[in-house]
Parts: C-alpha cells; sequence; structure tokens
C-alpha cells in the first residue's frame, strides 16, 4: 500500500517534517511493510522554508540583515534540490517580522523591509533564478519601499535626498529612479505566496486592516495610508505599474505592492505555490491514503491552508484523507466539503496545552497508529 503523508508543522512543538515521520511511524507499527512518502508542507507563512527544504532535500543558508527598526538579525532562507534548482524560498517575517519587534517599540510609521531585500538579494548572490516570497507577519507599512531602495532603486524626495526607513515617510516621496535596480530582478521569475487580497489603501487596506497590529493608533493609520496612497500614484507615474486596484497588493503593509512594480511578481495563494513547487499531484498519484495535519482544524481549514488543499488534491487522485490536529473544531459538513473522511484529535485525554505541545511526538504517532487501526478494521486487512 501507498501512502503519503503530507502534515503541517504544529507550531511551537514540531516542523513539518518531523511531524510527518511521526505519522509515518505510527502508520508502520501497524503495516510495517507500508510504502510511505513523507511530504512536509506550508501555506506559505511560517516554516514554509523548512518545509520546502525538507521536501526537495534542499540547503538552508544563514545571512545577517537589517530588522525592521534597523537593529541587525539573523534570518535564513533556502535554496530547495531535487527538481527546482536555482529556486529559492524566503519567508519575510524572518527579517521583517513583527515577532522581531517588542510590543512596546512596534511603530510602523519607521519599519522597514530593508532586511527582506537583503534576503533577496542574498539569494540572487548564490545563483536563484527563482524566487518563492511568503510575506505573512510583517511588522511593516513601508509598501516595500526599503526591500526596493536595498536592491537598488532610489526614492527621492523633492530635493533628491534619499527618504528615509518607513512608511510615514512615503509622503515626501517625489520621485522613483530604478536606473541602478539590481538588472537580476528582470530575469528573476518571482511569485509571492499570499492568502491576503487586502489593496494597498483605503477602509480594507493594508494601514486600516493590519496598521493597529502592529502598533498603529488610529492617526497613524491616517497618516500611514495618505502616504501609501501617495506612493502607489508615483509607482503608477513613474515606473508605468497599478497597485492601487490590485487585489493583494496590501499584503504585508503594502510589500505586496513593492514587489508587484519592482520585481514584476506574481501574487500566488501560499498553500497552491507551496504544493505545485513540490509537484504534489505527482507525489499522490497511486496513493491510497494520504494522512495531513495541522494544529487546529476548524471550518477555516478551506481558506488558504495547506490541509484543505492537500485534501482536495488528494481527493481528485482518488486517495482516501486522514486528519491529525490538536484539536478538532470541523463540523462534518465542513470537513466533507474539504475532502477530509476521516479527522482525530491527537489528545489522548484531558491535558493541558503545554502538555499536549511538550508530547507531540508520541501522541502524534500514537493517533497516526489508532487511525490506521481504524482503517485496517473496517477495509479487513491485516495488521501487526
Amino acid at each position: 500500500m501507498y501512502i503519503v503523508v503530507a502534515p503541517q508543522s504544529l507550531k511551537g512543538s514540531l516542523d513539518a517534517e518531523g511531524v510527518g515521520v511521526a505519522i509515518a511511524a505510527g502508520i508502520r507499527r501497524v503495516w510495517p511493510d507500508a510504502d510511505i512518502r513523507v511530504v512536509p508542507v506550508a501555506d506559505g507563512g511560517e516554516g514554509t522554508v523548512s518545509a520546502l527544504v525538507a521536501a526537495t532535500h534542499g540547503t538552508l543558508h544563514h545571512a545577517t540583515v537589517t530588522g525592521p527598526l534597523g537593529n541587525p538579525v539573523t534570518a535564513e532562507f533556502g535554496m530547495l534540490g531535487g527538481d527546482a534548482p536555482r529556486t529559492a524560498v524566503i519567508e519575510m517575517a524572518a527579517a521583517s517580522g513583527l515577532p522581531l519587534v517588542a510590543a512596546d517599540q512596534r511603530d510602523p510609521r519607521r519599519a522597514t523591509t530593508r532586511g527582506t531585500g537583503e534576503l533577496m538579494r542574498a539569494a540572487l548572490n548564490v545563483g536563484a533564478t527563482r524566487l518563492l516570497i511568503g510575506i505573512g507577519g510583517s511588522a511593516t507599512n513601508d509598501g516595500g519601499a526599503g526591500m526596493a531602495q536595498t536592491l537598488g532603486a532610489r526614492l527621492l524626495d523633492a530635493q533628491g535626498v534619499e527618504l528615509p526607513a518607513g512608511g510615514a515617510a512615503l509622503a515626501q516621496l517625489a520621485r522613483i529612479d530604478i536606473a541602478g535596480l539590481d538588472p537580476r530582478l528582470a530575469h528573476a521569475d518571482v511569485r509571492v505566496a499570499s492568502d491576503v487580497t487586502n489593496p494597498l489603501c483605503g477602509p480594507a487596506g493594508a494601514s486600516a486592516i493590519y496598521g493597529p497590529q502592529k502598533g498603529a493608533t488610529p492617526e497613524m493609520v491616517a497618516e500611514l495610508d495618505a502616504a501609501l496612497a501617495h506612493y502607489g500614484e508615483l509607482l503608477r507615474r513613474d515606473l508605468g505599474v497599478e497597485v492601487m486596484t490590485t487585489p493583494g497588493a496590501g499584503a504585508a503593509g503594502g510589500l505586496g505592492a513593492g514587489l508587484l512594480a519592482f520585481a514584476h511578481a506574481t501574487l500566488v495563494p501560499g498553500a497552491e505555490l507551496v504544493l505545485t513547487t513540490l509537484d504534489f499531484d505527482r507525489a499522490v498519484a497511486g496513493a491510497s491514503l494520504v494522512f495531513t495535519a495541522e494544529g487546529q482544524l476548524d471550518n477555516q481549514t478551506a481558506y488558504g491552508k495547506a490541509v484543505g488543499a492537500v485534501a482536495a488534491r488528494a481527493k481528485r487522485a482518488g486517495a482516501g484523507v486522514v486528519a491529525l490536529a490538536g484539536s478538532v473544531k470541523a463540523d462534518d459538513a465542513a470537513l466533507a466539503a474539504l475532502g477530509i473522511d476521516a479527522a482525530l484529535s491527537i489528545t489522548s485525554g484531558p491535558m493541558s496545552l503545554e502538555e499536549s505541545m511538550a508530547n507531540t511526538e508520541r501522541l502524534l504517532t500514537e493517533a497516526a497508529a489508532h487511525a490506521t487501526r481504524l482503517i485496517a478494521l473496517g477495509q479487513g486487512l491485516p495488521q501487526r
């Protein structure tokens, strides 16, 4: 029997590869001779680099880059192996993420995406010609201005002086000069993993919706929204790129707009980008069962999450789908709509979150063995 194990990471406990190994161990308790392939997956957010590097036997690279408030941070990116050579995978949160800023220091007027640009440049320096960039979890609201400046664009005020870091400074933007933009970007295939469809500006824009969680007061939101609107107009005037009406341009404090304008990027739903990169349809072809997992399985799992995307592709391939989760809150109708045939919580009884997280590997293995025994019983198959 051929079985694919395609889980997400369980945040704070195990990365996606570790989750997959634990599930495979549980299946082998029942079917020791099963042909099992572990394919770690992600949705474009945290864990995407580690999942894609593990699944393709790629390599991790580290770089010291500029953090959101200008302090140096060590960030990693991946170079994929297998059928995706010269492909880099980057999580912008590793360089420009909200967790890198203490709660009492958050100020999206000053926060910069410069470090994200530095990660992109580091990937280009090691030969990447394709960049996959996850842009969730940002601390920034600068429209990708810092990223663009790092890569050679000049954002100038009325006196011809380069703008300082941060989204507030965009109000002083008078001219955009891309004569010095890294020429490698023109030949790179840049794909952005984002499930956010917010526009750059307005009531549903980057500043209004996500600014408050980054430390913006209502007054700051108004200031940042006006600055991004001005920036969007100059991107149209100087670069001929329309970002004001583009869904997803407001992702990551407008980094979506910056990547569209300066890197000619394509915005793609995160889980679909990951599964396509992994050629998941080929991996699942001929599988009898697919096991997947995430921290919480609820009625929102269909929205942009890897588990929903895995289940949909598995069902198209004719495989049964079992989902394991720290908690299962989805109703039967939601599970059926996702294509999940059975969902089990890995907790074996009443326990605290801390206890379950400390024992995740064991709980996953036991839950996978339990699920496999039920399948074997239901189908009249032998088991050890």
